[in-house]
């Protein structure tokens, strides 16, 4: 894993949009079945990458994207074309470190991890990525512009494809109704561990790593399979909203 500043990769695959410049969320890369989406249009891709390398001084805020439009020659009214404002910043910053856990993270075929060990390392990897990309201090402010009833849907989500993101790069193979419970419980998981990670001090957010430990050994079918539709529906049921308020989000 990096653990020196790194550039924010430049996102020109697998990101879609529709009538606005809402990002599509299906990671398909990996399938025959799904084609790659097309990707954003130029201008929205090329101001919010300008404008993710400013949020370490700007923050997620309105100035980092018309910062992000002057930087590429266009005038303030180009930001009408983002229409969920901050958030479409924060989604996009959420996106492109998902699509990039596969080229931060890579096992050897003959490696001798574990299931679990690889989702605890991808999981990891994602949540130092905040700090790599120096964006931890906003990070905060970031969990409130989530948490704004119409973002929430999206925000969740998000969340769960970055999931079913870890858990296929694991080499998670099986295919039964567990695959949904391993996803939402790793979504829960994650969720409270980023919350811990915001108010940690200790050095290199050793603290951080060990509640992640912990959260992943209460998990007691990471790895495994539970099976049936009523199980996890009532997991899901019971869970949902605590699941969005554990990333901050006020439901």
């Amino acid at each position: 894993m990096a653990s020196s500043a790194r550039a924010l990769p430049r996102l020109t695959r697998h990101v879609a949009s529709k009538a606005s410049p809402a990002l599509q969320l299906h990671r398909t890369y990996y399938s025959v079945h799904h084609p790659d989406p097309s990707p954003l249009p130029p201008v929205q891709t090329a101001i919010l990458t300008s404008a993710l390398q400013l949020v370490p001084r700007l923050g997620f805020t309105q100035d980092a994207l018309l910062a992000g439009a002057k930087e590429n020659n266009y005038r303030e009214a180009t930001l009408n074309l983002f229409p969920r404002g901050i958030y479409d910043l924060i989604h996009f910053y959420l996106v492109t470190q998902r699509l990039s856990l596969k080229d931060r993270v890579q096992f050897a075929e003959n490696d001798k991890l574990g299931l679990t060990q690889k989702v605890k390392t991808l999981t990891w990897a994602r949540l130092q990525a905040n700090v790599d990309n120096e964006v931890i201090s906003h990070w905060q402010g970031a969990l409130g512009h989530m948490s704004l009833l119409e973002n929430i849907p999206a925000s969740l989500k998000e969340l769960g494809n970055l999931a079913d993101e870890i858990w296929y790069l694991a080499g998670d193979k099986q295919v039964d109704f567990g695959w949904y419970t391993k996803r939402a419980q790793l979504s829960a998981v994650y969720a409270s561990t980023e919350v811990f990670m915001n108010t940690d001090k200790s050095q290199g957010f050793k603290d951080t790593e060990e509640f992640l430990d912990r959260r992943l050994g209460d998990v007691r079918t990471v790895g495994g399979s539970v099976g049936g539709a009523m199980q996890y529906a009532g997991w899901w049921a019971g869970n949902g909203v605590g699941l969005a308020r554990a990333w901050g989000m006020k439901v």
